[in-house]
Formats: C-alpha cells, sequence, structure tokens
C-alpha cells in the first residue's frame, strides 16, 4: 500500500466510467460516430506523421486561427485542449478554491461531478425536468454568493433535450455577472430544432459565457481528442495558461484542421445520423418505450434497464446503462436496424409478462 498522501478529495473521487466494450460486438454506446473521418482528413492527419519528430503547436495556432475565422472571433478567444473535458476542467481550475460551488444539471455529463470535485469545488446538481430538460428555474434558484460557475449541456447527454437560443439567452441574463456561464455544445451539429442554435453570440454582450465544443461528435475525431472552447479574451488566457502544454498533438490538429476544411463531409455525416435518429425513435415510442426528445445522435429509454442491456450484449450489440434508463448511440442503419429487433423483442416480452401478472 502507498504511503504517498494522496489528497482525500482525490481518493474519494468518483471514477469515470466508459462505455464497454467486447469483442466482436458492435458498440453504440459512446455516442461516436459510426463512420470515420473523410479520406482526406484521414490523409492529413497520415502526412503530419513525417514530422512527428517535432512538437505540435504550442496552442494549436492554425487550428484556433480557421475556428475563430468559422465561429467570426478573435483567435484570442480561443483555446484548444485535448477534449472538450480538458477544456471544462482548466475553466473550473481558473474559477474553483475551497468552497466554491458549481451548479449543473443531473442527470447530465458525467465529468461535471468529477471535474468540479478534481478543482476542489462543490459540487450542486441540479434535476432535470420531467420532460428530461434542463430545471433553468432551479438551476438559477441554486446560484449562491459562493458560486463561481454554472454548467449548461444543451443538447444534454445522456437524454438529449436541447435548449432553444432564446432559454439559454435569458438563463444567462439573469445570471450574475461574477458567475461563469459554461455552455456545452459537444452535440449542437445534431440539433435541428426550430429555436436550437448556438450560444456563441452572447459572448459579445456577456464576458462570463464560454462556451465549450469538441471534434469528437460530428467531425468523428474521438480518438484525436481535440475539443475547444470559446469565450472572452481575458478569461480564454487564464485558461490557456492550466491547459498542459503542447497538449494536443500535431496528428490531431492536422486531423481537426483538415476536418473543418471539409465542411461538406461532416455536414453529410451528420445529416445522415439525425435521419436515423429520426427513424428509430418514433419507431421505439410506437413499442411503448418512453424516450424523451432528442436533438443529439443519441437517444435514451427512460424506466429499461440490466435485462435490455443484456439483451443487447447477446445480439452483439454494446449499449450505456444509466440509473435512469439506457442510452443508444445512433450507429449505422445496420445497427440501428439489429437494435430496434432486439427492443421490438423485450417489449413484447415484457408485454407478455404484465398480462400473466409476473
Amino acid at each position: 500500500m502507498t504511503k504517498l498522501r494522496i489528497r482525500p478529495a482525490v481518493a474519494s473521487l468518483p471514477r469515470y466510467v466508459p462505455g464497454r466494450s467486447a469483442p466482436g460486438a458492435d458498440k453504440i454506446s459512446s455516442n461516436e460516430m459510426p463512420t470515420p473521418p473523410s479520406p482526406a482528413v484521414l490523409e492529413e492527419m497520415a502526412r503530419s506523421l513525417q514530422a512527428i519528430n517535432r512538437y505540435p503547436d504550442l496552442t494549436a495556432a492554425p487550428l484556433r486561427e480557421a475556428l475563430a475565422d468559422r465561429l467570426r472571433v478573435a483567435p484570442d478567444q480561443l483555446c484548444v485542449g485535448t477534449g472538450s473535458s480538458a477544456i471544462l476542467l482548466a475553466a473550473l481550475s481558473a474559477l474553483c478554491q475551497p468552497g466554491s460551488q458549481v451548479v449543473y444539471p443531473w442527470r447530465s455529463f458525467e465529468s461535471y461531478p468529477i471535474a468540479v470535485t478534481a478543482v476542489g469545488g462543490q459540487p450542486v446538481p441540479v434535476g432535470l425536468l420531467p420532460d428530461a430538460s434542463h430545471d433553468l428555474d432551479a438551476m438559477r434558484g441554486a446560484i449562491t454568493p459562493d458560486t463561481v460557475a454554472v454548467i449548461v449541456c444543451s443538447p444534454n447527454n445522456p437524454t438529449g433535450p436541447a435548449l432553444t437560443f432564446d432559454q439559454v439567452s435569458s438563463f444567462v441574463a439573469s445570471v450574475p455577472d461574477s458567475v461563469m456561464v459554461l455552455i456545452d455544445e459537444a452535440y449542437i451539429d445534431f440539433a435541428t430544432a426550430p429555436g436550437v442554435s448556438t450560444a456563441i453570440p452572447l459572448i459579445a454582450s456577456h464576458p462570463n459565457v464560454v462556451v465549450t465544443r469538441t471534434f469528437s461528435k460530428a467531425h468523428a475525431l474521438a480518438g484525436a481528442r481535440v475539443g475547444y472552447g470559446i469565450g472572452d479574451a481575458e478569461v480564454i488566457d487564464a485558461m490557456q495558461a492550466l491547459l498542459v502544454p503542447f497538449g494536443v498533438n500535431s496528428v490531431a490538429q492536422a486531423g481537426a484542421l483538415a476536418s473543418l476544411n471539409d465542411p461538406d463531409e461532416v455536414r453529410r455525416a451528420v445529416r445522415e445520423v439525425v435521419a436515423e435518429r429520426e427513424r428509430v425513435v418514433p419507431a421505439l415510442r410506437s413499442l411503448g418505450y418512453d424516450v424523451p426528445d432528442t436533438q443529439s445522435n443519441f437517444y435514451m429509454l427512460r424506466g429499461t434497464g440490466p435485462d435490455l442491456v443484456e439483451e443487447c450484449a447477446r445480439a452483439g450489440l454494446i449499449v450505456r446503462p444509466f440509473p435512469e434508463g439506457v442510452r443508444v448511440s445512433v450507429g449505422a442503419p445496420s445497427h440501428n436496424d439489429r437494435f430496434l429487433a432486439v427492443a421490438e423483442r423485450h417489449a413484447r416480452r415484457g408485454l407478455r409478462e404484465e398480462e400473466r401478472g409476473e
């Protein structure tokens, strides 16, 4: 047993649990894209290996400049890290001191309570509304003089609903300007509901707003680990100081930059996922499943549990259980067809058991 004096808060920290995998099984549990990036992106990543003996750009400046041009902000309003989780950690590290509180929706992304505790903050989870969306009134009511940040996840992982721009704007306006509003937009590219759009325009009038994004989802670069934050230049500078120097490797930077330069391919892949989502979710509801509105590349079957997870595993499909239900990523059409077949068998068996009074 180690004699190192590990901080008690770290020893008791909940561990992030990734979606499991199994040899030969198809994984529809981690909200990954079902297909890899375009050949052009893969070629750029391979080409970057020729200079792998050199350090990457310290702050991913070429990528930040390309993002700035795309998002219509200044390059110093952007920082890049190893996934949006790294950006989250940097943002909270810049703010939290012992006793600092961070408000966030729950259930939501499981990194939130881990990150808050890791930087010495106090987690303040706020339950969702019955439709699995954010209870913004309750979140606003949870803000105290000790609150340094409030996190908004739209679309919300793992439940799926998204907030409209007007909802986010009204909420931001109600939060004290001394409290950071961190808006996690990891899945915003999949949102198609009227009124749902990025919160980036709010930064100009609300310097306490930070928006986080990732290349792991719509850009199909989950294995490259590239995320970024957008905010007021002074806030971003503080976050940049806390990010690991040279953290985003040169292959990842090359892939992200190439993907930005191939927007048609990204949009095509997103359209395919959205089309499958719009096919699968109504089918599940017709079978009697409780599926909240989802604006993402996944959906949740509320009230389902281990039985469905095990049935999927026997069919060679890996899905993700949560206490509230089972989250399923939108896969390729063949994956989705197989899952629908399992879900139908599961629903019919449940109906038979109910009729027998079991």
